[in-house]
């Protein structure tokens, strides 16, 4: 009776060939091992360069407000939508929370401020990032706007905000506190890349391990079956793009942090690349299928490509180029695999 049970429980088991069964898991072995080809390749270029210590901390410190606007967009590509305004959310929480300090510096100079308006200010910032996210998925989830186009004109109406409330120029001169936020170590790592580590940890367990997780890739999948089971597809709709927007708003907080400054158009090529490491990490823009480890080694394997670029001088509108070259031929080879799949 026992060696049965105990013969049951062992082939019941996933081993290691039924894991990498998985289309999650084959994107994320091949993305790892783009992650090694790329590390090589640009060793290869620049070895003394690219292998300095100086370029990976620079890495770890810029790395990891890409890698949060990317998670955001997963969540909202989970949906079957997508939000364009997580740039403009970003910029717009930093401004927001810069604009604070200065009025409660006055003529002092933020110099002054300690760390109780600091916290005043990160939680400043993360409300305007919940109230962005929660008037994208009113528009989409209530109005039945197509994401594509709601968050687009919403992107558009952050954006002005920013433009309002600075008057063009860059707000610089944040409070010590704020910037160590963004240029700290902790225990000589990065505070950036600790506050990435722990987002992607706790977003992980909140799509793997509970219901909000598990409805929500559902509405992406099947939205007929979700409602079928009893999901409410509009008010998850609304959460997730609220995650979304909050998301954006500690990306807003980092990209602030490690500049000293807030403006319009900080990180305007973010969007772009944010896309495309979603998608090339194994997010289906139809929804329903996505994981934080696949954004996470794409994360990493673009960061290492573009680092290569950098140091050998290539032009940034090329990089552009191929960015959006590189989208196109990931979504292509995706619908290709799922329809041989199929």
């Amino acid at each position: 009776m026992m060696m049965s049970e105990t013969k049951t429980n062992a082939t019941s088991r996933p081993g290691l060939r039924g894991w990498l069964k998985g289309e999650a898991a084959q994107t994320n072995v091949m993305l790892a091992v783009s992650c090694v080809l790329v590390l090589i390749a640009m060793t290869a270029l620049r070895p003394s360069m690219f292998l300095s210590s100086y370029n990976f901390e620079s890495m770890a410190f810029f790395m990891p407000e890409l890698g949060i606007l990317s998670i955001a967009m997963m969540i909202a590509m989970l949906t079957g939508g997508i939000d364009l305004s997580i740039v403009g959310v970003a910029n717009l929480a930093g401004i927001t929370a810069g604009t604070l300090f200065g009025a409660m510096a006055g003529d002092g100079g933020s110099g002054a401020l300690g760390l109780g308006p600091v916290t005043l200010g990160v939680s400043a910032a993360l409300i305007v990032g919940l109230l962005a996210g929660l008037l994208n998925g009113f528009l989409i989830s209530v109005l039945k706007i197509t994401p594509i186009l709601a968050t687009l004109g919403t992107g558009q109406v952050f954006i002005g905000m920013c433009l309002v409330l600075t008057g063009g120029p860059a707000i610089v001169g944040f409070p010590p506190g704020w910037n160590a936020i963004g240029n700290g170590k902790l225990v000589g790592i990065p505070v950036p890349l600790v506050i990435f580590v722990l987002v992607c940890i706790a977003l992980s367990l909140l799509l793997a391990r509970t219901s909000f997780g598990l409805r929500l890739k559902l509405i992406g999948t099947n939205p007929k079956a979700a409602v079928y089971a009893g999901v409410k597809r509009g008010q998850m709709i609304l959460y997730s793009y609220m995650l979304t927007g909050m998301l954006a708003a500690m990306a807003g907080i980092l990209l602030s942090a490690r500049t000293n400054a807030a403006k319009s158009d900080y990180g305007a090529s973010y969007l772009l690349q944010a896309v495309l490491i979603a998608v090339l990490g194994g997010t289906n823009p139809a929804g329903g299928r996505g994981n934080v480890l696949g954004v996470a080694l794409a994360l990493i394997s673009l960061t290492l490509l573009s680092s290569g670029f950098q140091m050998m001088r290539v032009s940034n509108h090329l990089i552009d180029f191929v960015w959006g070259a590189f989208l196109i031929g990931v979504i292509a080879l995706n619908s290709w695999r799922r329809r041989k799949g199929a």
